[in-house]
C-alpha cells in the first residue's frame, strides 16, 4: 500500500550541485561547480581540535554556542568593522550558515507573510520561505552587470512584505553591496516592520581593494537586521558546518527561540578550536589577497578563450558568458561541458524562479593552482 503524501514542496527535486557534482565523478571531469575548496584549513585548527576533543570537550556546548567563542567573534567583528555587538545577547554560533538562515526565517516568516529575494538567489532562500507558508517574491537581476535597480525594487515592496533577503558579496553574480546600496534599501524601509537578512558569508572574500560593507554597520538598517556567517567558508572546511548569527538583542532573542529546538547546540570541540584560532587575525585578514590571486590566475588564463569573462567582485566564483561558443541552454551547455571537455560548472539558470537564461555558467576557482591550470587548458580547447 502506497502513502499518499501532500508534499510541502512539490517542485523540488534534488539540487544541481549534487546533479554536476555526480556527472563530474561519472565522467571523471575537474569539478568547479560545487562551492568548496579541495585544500584544507592546515594542521594548527586540526590539532585545536583535537586538543579539546581529548580535554573532553565533547558534550552538549551552551545552546548560543561557547561564550568564548561568541567573545571572539565580537572582537573580530569591532576590529573589522568598528560595531559593538554583545556576546551573551547578540549572537549565536550555528550549524553553519544555512541553518542560521532557514531559523531566521522560521522565526519571522508567518503564513502568507512576502520574502523578497534578490536572483540569481542561493537555493535555500526559497525553500525556506515555502515550508513557512510565506510567498517568496524575486526580484531579477540581469546579466552582466547583476545591479539593483531600486525604483523597480519599491514596486515589490507592500504591506505584506515582512522580510528581505540580501547576499554580499552575492552568489552566484559576485557582486558586492555598497554603502549607497545599504542606504536605498534604508529609505524604502524606513518607517516599517520589514526585517532585513543579510547572507554574508563570504565577508572575507571581496576583491581590488573594496571593504566589505556589513548591513551591521550602516546606523538605520542594523536595529532591524541579521545577518549569518560561515567558518566553512572562511577556514575552507565546509563540512564542518559551522557558522554564526548576529543581530540586536530584540530579534536574536525570536531567532533563539528557534534555534533551541532546531538544533539547540552545535559542534563543541569544532567551537573552542576555532575560539582559540581566531585569536589570531592574520587567520582571516588575508583571505581577500589569497582568492584574489586564484581569480586572476584563472581568468587571465582563459583571456584567449571564447568564453567572455564577468568581473568577479567577490566569494570565489567566476562567471562566464558562453554565448559565443553555444546556443545550448545553460543547463545543457553545462552537461555538454563536463561530458565532453571534462570540466563541471553550474548553469546560473537555476538560480532564477523564472529559469532566465542569459547563458552564464558559474565556476568556483577555490582549487589549487595546479587544478586550475588543467581545467583552463581543456577550457582554451573550445
Amino acid at each position: 500500500m502506497n502513502i499518499q503524501i501532500n508534499s510541502k514542496l512539490p517542485n523540488t527535486g534534488t539540487t544541481i550541485f549534487s546533479i554536476m557534482s555526480a556527472l563530474a565523478n561519472k565522467h571523471q571531469a575537474i569539478n568547479l561547480s560545487q562551492g568548496f575548496p579541495n585544500y584544507d584549513s592546515g594542521d594548527q585548527l586540526f590539532e585545536l581540535v583535537t586538543k579539546h576533543m581529548r580535554e573532553g570537550k565533547n558534550q552538549y556546548a551552551p545552546m548560543p554556542g561557547h561564550l568564548k567563542l561568541r567573545e571572539q567573534i565580537a572582537q573580530k567583528y569591532h576590529h573589522l568593522y568598528g560595531e559593538q555587538y554583545d556576546p551573551t545577547s547578540d549572537i549565536v554560533v550555528t550549524a553553519g550558515a544555512t541553518q542560521a538562515i532557514f531559523t531566521a526565517i522560521t522565526a519571522f516568516i508567518r503564513a502568507n507573510d512576502e520574502a523578497i529575494i534578490i536572483e540569481p538567489a542561493y537555493d535555500c532562500y526559497r525553500p525556506a520561505i515555502e515550508l513557512n507558508d510565506g510567498v517568496a517574491v524575486p526580484y531579477e537581476l540581469e546579466a552582466p552587470h547583476y545591479e539593483i535597480d531600486w525604483d523597480r525594487f519599491k514596486r515589490l515592496i507592500n504591506f505584506r512584505t515582512k522580510l528581505i533577503i540580501v547576499n554580499t558579496p552575492q552568489n552566484p553574480s559576485t557582486n558586492v553591496f555598497t554603502d549607497a546600496d545599504w542606504d536605498q534599501l534604508a529609505k524604502l524601509t524606513h518607517n516599517t516592520d520589514i526585517i532585513i537578512l543579510s547572507d554574508e558569508v563570504y565577508e572575507h572574500i571581496v576583491f581590488d581593494g573594496v571593504k566589505h560593507a556589513s548591513i551591521l554597520r550602516h546606523p538605520d538598517l542594523k536595529h532591524r537586521s541579521i545577518a549569518t556567517y560561515s567558518f566553512g567558508k572562511t577556514f575552507h572546511n565546509t563540512g564542518w558546518k559551522l557558522g554564526y548569527c548576529m543581530g540586536p538583542p530584540a530579534l536574536m532573542k525570536e531567532f533563539k527561540k528557534v534555534h533551541q529546538f532546531n538544533v539547540f547546540s552545535v559542534n563543541t570541540p569544532m567551537q573552542y578550536a576555532l575560539a582559540d584560532f581566531i585569536e589570531d587575525k592574520s587567520t582571516y585578514e588575508n583571505l581577500s589577497s589569497f582568492y584574489q590571486a586564484k581569480r586572476d590566475r584563472f581568468t587571465q588564463a582563459l583571456e584567449g578563450s571564447r568564453f567572455k569573462m564577468i568581473p568577479s567582485g567577490g566569494t570565489y566564483f567566476q562567471l562566464a558568458d558562453y554565448s559565443e561558443i553555444s546556443g545550448l541552454k545553460d543547463t545543457e551547455f553545462a552537461k555538454q561541458l563536463t561530458i565532453e571537455h571534462g570540466v563541471a560548472a553550474i548553469p546560473v539558470s537555476v538560480f532564477y524562479s523564472s529559469g532566465r537564461q542569459d547563458k552564464v555558467i558559474r565556476f568556483c576557482f577555490a582549487k589549487t593552482d595546479d587544478l586550475l591550470d588543467k581545467a583552463t587548458e581543456r577550457l582554451l580547447k573550445i
